[in-house]
């Protein structure tokens, strides 16, 4: 056993008893690399990803290439999901050196850190040479190779921020439809060819934006994610994406923050049209990720393995033979043209992935066969599961949760979302400072990043905005001030990390999304959302500050933005506020409540409860009746009292 048998990491234990002698990131390996005089080897991954079971099996376990590891290197395991400022200080040497990034990530860095090679996954013989050849340059050639790693710290820190650019305005919103529908794929939904991620930042802004363009757009890839093998037919849940451009074959390790995004859209798309099939998956995907992702503590599990049985999505996929093995001779070929299962395969083997590109007649037979083959299924070896607790993701759930379980009226949803919020309120908060990531309700070593604080601060809003408990609302606070005082960048943006956080040899910062909200537009949307229930002018001019760089990015690169486009459509509705008078027991509140989550005005801020919350100051009932106010920058309209007549200031609102 290596030096990862007590790491709180399932990726780190996953190379517990490697034949490499493994350390986990940290001062150790530093001066076990100065005090031998040898490199840092550092291997970047996480627990779902195929490639990096592919290089642990032919690498990692092998016991010659450990040996020629141990000789020449201190070795150092990095989950990046556990330290993404490792991960994303060093993605940017790999990309930079080599054009492309990708895990697992091999870096090659002298004892002060300073990587001088870099590179993705490599097979074993060519690892072996690598390994060789960059042992023999730092024995021969010393100086050639500091060299080579001061000349890429020097160019890494010279790289110039993106600049921050004036408040966005209308106009720029169209500018990002623009931008998109230039690489719209008009066919099969989704933007750019292959691979396919799902786009949920995106789709988000283009709901809010809500022109006809807009809205297409993002039906067309809504519905094609949901009917494409992307997609679980079976048991709901996304995959991470698709290799094809049709949504067909998944890379099938399912993420946390994929479906908490993608859950939170759906709902949306559902309350802007009443799609059924908006509402099915929305549902299914709230159940998978209670029944496939909660862990005992009451948080969610950040994925599951895209493998199974060391062979990529073998627990997903069918033959024919198979399907009429679980449901007999009739319904089994009923179900292959149902699920496009066919004899050559969609994926490999002649194994096919389940698709459902449109709803046959008798839906009754369609939910009776889904759920045989899902009883069926799960006698199968199921892909492992990384049941640490990141804080990040977990704040992206409860929002999903709260605002789905408050639309289609399901509570057991507001309570998953409760209770995920007070496994991070009582594990991973103290003194307004995060703790990134908790494994068995244990907190872990690594300090919160801006993300985890703005979508942990969402979440919390988002929970208050449903429950009308005002605890969520000043833990949002809380963390929002540290925001403020720990992580600007003196130019109005922020860094990902915070100014007492560990030194690397660069201090990260990257506003653009990525697979989730980047840290920058998670903490804009989180500090408009309370800046309009506290009338508070230095969190909302903090919000604008930082959606500057929205302006730089809308017009040739709105894939990258989504999250801050989705924020400033919030920004210019006002956002509005609603401020509820009445306690949720009384009916008639509760049906005002629903009446402004329904509305689908963008970033809609909604109060409820006393005056804990400033917007709820002097607010009162009316005649004796529970009332609504609709607010923008604390002006109000004459309250409501009926649920009509809310929905009718809520839409004027829009319109305005």
């Amino acid at each position: 056993m290596n030096r990862l048998k007590d790491a709180t990491s399932p990726y780190l234990l996953q190379h517990a008893d490697n034949p490499v002698d493994w350390f986990e990131w940290g001062e150790e390996a530093f001066a076990e690399a100065r005090r031998r005089d040898v490199p840092l080897l550092i291997s970047v991954g996480y627990s779902a990803c195929h490639w990096c079971h592919v290089m642990a099996h032919e690498s990692f376990e092998d016991p010659e290439t450990a040996r020629m590891m141990n000789e020449r290197f201190v070795n150092v395991k990095v989950d990046r999901e556990e330290r993404p400022d490792v991960d994303a200080v060093y993605m940017n040497a790999t990309t930079a050196m080599t054009g492309h990034g990708g895990w697992p990530m091999t870096v090659f860095a002298t004892p002060d850190g300073d990587p001088f090679y870099c590179g993705t996954y490599f097979p074993r013989p060519q690892f072996q040479r690598l390994v060789a050849g960059v042992g023999q340059a730092w024995a021969t050639d010393r100086q050639a190779v500091l060299s080579q790693g001061s000349k890429v710290v020097e160019a890494l820190g010279q790289a110039a921020a993106l600049p921050p650019g004036p408040l966005p305005t209308a106009e720029t919103t169209q500018k990002a439809v623009r931008d998109l529908e230039r690489s719209f794929d008009a066919v099969r939904g989704g933007f750019g060819g292959a691979p396919k991620f799902p786009p949920s930042m995106v789709l988000a802004f283009l709901l809010r934006h809500g022109t006809p363009d807009a809205v297409r757009m993002a039906e067309k890839t809504l519905e094609a994610m949901a009917r494409g093998g992307i997609y679980d037919q079976l048991g709901g849940g996304f995959a991470r994406y698709s290799v094809d451009a049709g949504w067909v074959v998944p890379h099938f390790e399912k993420m946390l923050y994929d479906n908490a995004l993608l859950l939170r859209v759906y709902a949306q798309w559902w309350r802007a049209t009443g799609s059924p099939l908006a509402r099915r998956v929305a549902l299914e995907t709230a159940d998978w990720l209670l029944r496939e992702m909660r862990t005992s503590e009451g948080g969610f599990a950040s994925a599951l393995d895209a493998d199974s049985e060391g062979v990529e999505g073998r627990f997903y996929v069918w033959t024919p033979s198979q399907l009429r093995e679980a449901l007999g001779e009739e319904r089994g070929a009923w179900a292959a043209s149902v699920f496009e299962v066919t004899e050559a395969g969609t994926f490999e083997h002649g194994t096919s992935v389940l698709q459902l590109l449109s709803d046959p007649d008798d839906v009754a037979l369609l939910d009776d066969v889904r759920a045989e083959l899902l009883t069926a299924r799960s006698a199968r070896v199921r892909p492992g599961r990384d049941d640490k607790v990141v804080a990040a993701w977990n704040g992206l759930a409860v929002a999903a949760l709260a605002e789905a379980g408050a639309l289609f009226e399901r509570p057991g949803l507001v309570e998953a979302a409760t209770r995920a919020a007070e496994l991070l309120d009582e594990v991973h908060i103290d003194g307004g400072r995060l703790v990134r990531t908790s494994r068995d309700g244990r907190a872990g070593d690594n300090a919160g990043v801006l993300e985890d604080y703005g979508d942990v601060a969402e979440g919390f809003l988002a929970l208050y905005a449903v429950t009308g408990d005002a605890r969520w609302f000043h833990r949002a606070g809380e963390l929002l001030e540290t925001v403020l005082t720990r992580f600007p960048d003196g130019s109005g943006g922020f860094y990902d990390t915070p100014d007492d956080g560990e030194r690397l040899f660069q201090r990260p910062q990257d506003p653009t999304d990525n697979a989730a909200p980047s840290g920058l537009f998670a903490a804009a949307g989180a500090l408009l959302s309370y800046g309009a229930l506290t009338g508070s002018a230095r969190h909302r001019e903090a919000a604008e500050a930082a959606l500057g760089t929205v302006s730089v990015l809308a017009e040739r690169h709105a894939r990258f933005a989504g999250w801050g486009l989705a924020v400033t459509e919030a920004a210019l509705a006002g956002p509005v506020e609603v401020a509820i008078t009445g306690g949720l027991d009384d009916p008639r509140t509760a049906a005002l409540h629903r009446a402004a989550l329904m509305a689908g005005v963008p970033g809609l801020v909604i109060a409820l409860g006393d005056g804990e919350v400033p917007l709820m100051e002097g607010r009162g009932l009316v005649g004796g009746e529970p009332a609504a106010y609709v607010c923008r920058g604390f002006t109000c309209h004459a309250p409501v009292t009926t649920p009509g007549d809310l929905k009718r200031e809520l839409l004027g609102s829009r319109r305005g």
